[in-house]
């Protein structure tokens, strides 16, 4: 699927309740809780931080998606075309960072 997809997906989805997408700082609120919640996970696993005993071991790929899917409902709110804002994103990383880096040897 293309991010616009993934957006109709969303949109479609929270355009059946009356209460629609939220406020954009109830959003930032929700962003950034649930990147706190990968941050834990992530430092869980990589980092010096052991989990509790009794803790469950939390899912990586669906603390990425619920990022995901908040950033998503923010740029529906807002109107924002993500494949549009990507391209962009992309466009300028690889002009400006192009030589930043180490290349890795090509194939012969």
């Amino acid at each position: 699927m293309t991010m616009t997809e993934y957006q109709a997906r969303v949109d479609r989805w929270i355009s059946q309740f009356e209460e629609g997408y939220f406020h954009p700082l109830t959003n930032l609120a929700r962003l950034t809780e649930e990147v706190g919640e990968f941050a834990r996970e992530v430092n869980h696993r990589f980092g010096q931080k052991p989990k509790k005993s009794e803790e469950a071991e939390a899912d990586l790929a669906m603390e990425m998606a619920d990022i995901l899917f908040v950033l998503i409902c923010m740029a529906n709110r807002e109107g924002i075309d993500l494949d549009a804002a990507f391209d962009r994103m992309m466009h300028k990383v690889e002009t400006r960072d192009a030589n930043r880096w180490t290349r890795k040897p090509t194939a012969p």
